[in-house]
């Protein structure tokens, strides 16, 4: 069986593992990532827990064909290229990835492959979580920030530059207060982003006039528990927000399935159930038995997701990593 390395790489940590080519993680690392410090140090920092795994995984006798990456930032999936990036990781943008990568492993360039990191997630989820054995679906994380992919016969839509995916960025009715657009973090306003998302959610919960200290949405979460009825009505606004959004989207793609993920999925009921009423109420009729279902790898998805880069989306690689 092959193997190969799949990277998640965020804004605050890296993780990293060797994944078979049944999907399965067989194990993994964590770093973190040296989001101060420019894309040099991020790719050597980078290339050494790879080359640690890679290591572990010869001693084991597993032979590893190449590396995915799921990276935040704008990918150029064809030239392995950061388009750009927000200031989570400075002097992110412009960092040759790929090819970067690969002349710190000693790799052929094609032996290590990039996209989006919610691109990654996406993928994982397909090949073996909870969208795997479907044709099409719409994957939507709702965190510290919106975003989503779209994964039709196997693969991510990109978008003509890269950009697909940034469906926090479109505009939602929610995104307003006393008639006023909300700011996005993208310098637009009214946006998806800016109503349905964490800091969104705590804001919101301000903006109601909660006064209780809430630092940020897992705080408003739990006064919600506690009957806090402001933060139960700010809850409730993101839920509506995002799920609205998602269906939106999904009256737009016609998915197979739509796979809710991130933080504030992982609330459970008290933001799941309004976000699904809302994205139903928002379906045409010939969508109205859509599946929506929680993601199931969790952490694991965009490893998972960057390995099947190189195990399942075109040729292997004809060598093993040395």
């Amino acid at each position: 069986m092959m193997y190969a390395i799949g990277v998640d790489l965020g804004g605050t940590k890296t993780a990293a593992g060797v994944v078979s080519a049944a999907g399965e993680v067989l194990f993994s690392e964590t770093i973190p990532t040296l989001n101060r410090d420019g894309g040099g140090a991020i790719l050597d920092a980078t290339a050494v827990l790879v080359s640690s795994l890679v290591a572990r995984a010869r001693a084991e006798g597993l032979a590893v064909v190449g590396v995915g990456v799921g990276s935040a930032g704008v990918i150029d999936a064809g030239r392995g290229v950061v388009v750009s990036a927000t200031d989570a990781i400075l002097g992110w943008a412009g960092t040759e990835l790929t090819a970067g990568l690969a002349r710190r492993l000693g790799l052929a360039p094609e032996a290590v492959r990039a996209v989006n990191d919610v691109h990654a997630h996406a993928l994982g989820e397909a090949w073996t979580g909870a969208a795997a054995r479907t044709a099409s679906s719409l994957l939507v994380a709702f965190g510290t920030g919106v975003g989503g992919s779209f994964v039709l016969a196997g693969q991510p839509v990109l978008g003509h530059r890269y950009g697909g995916g940034h469906v926090g960025h479109f505009a939602s009715p929610y995104a307003q207060h006393d008639g006023t657009p909300l700011p996005c973090v993208c310098g637009g306003a009214g946006h998806v982003e800016a109503i349905a998302s964490g800091p969104a959610l705590r804001e919101a919960y301000l903006r109601l006039g909660g006064r209780t200290p809430a630092p940020d949405a897992r705080a408003v979460f739990t006064l919600a528990g506690a009957g806090d009825a402001l933060a139960i009505q700010a809850v409730g606004l993101g839920a509506a927000a995002a799920g609205q959004a998602v269906g939106g989207l999904a009256n737009i793609l016609d998915p197979e399935v739509v796979v809710v993920t991130g933080g504030l999925s992982d609330a459970g009921a008290p933001w799941w159930h309004p976000m699904e009423r809302a994205l139903r109420a928002e379906l045409l009729p010939t969508l109205a038995a859509l599946p929506v279902m929680p993601a199931k790898l969790g952490n694991a998805a965009a490893i998972v997701g960057a390995a099947s880069l190189i195990l399942t989306t075109s040729p292997t690689p004809q060598r093993n990593l040395p």
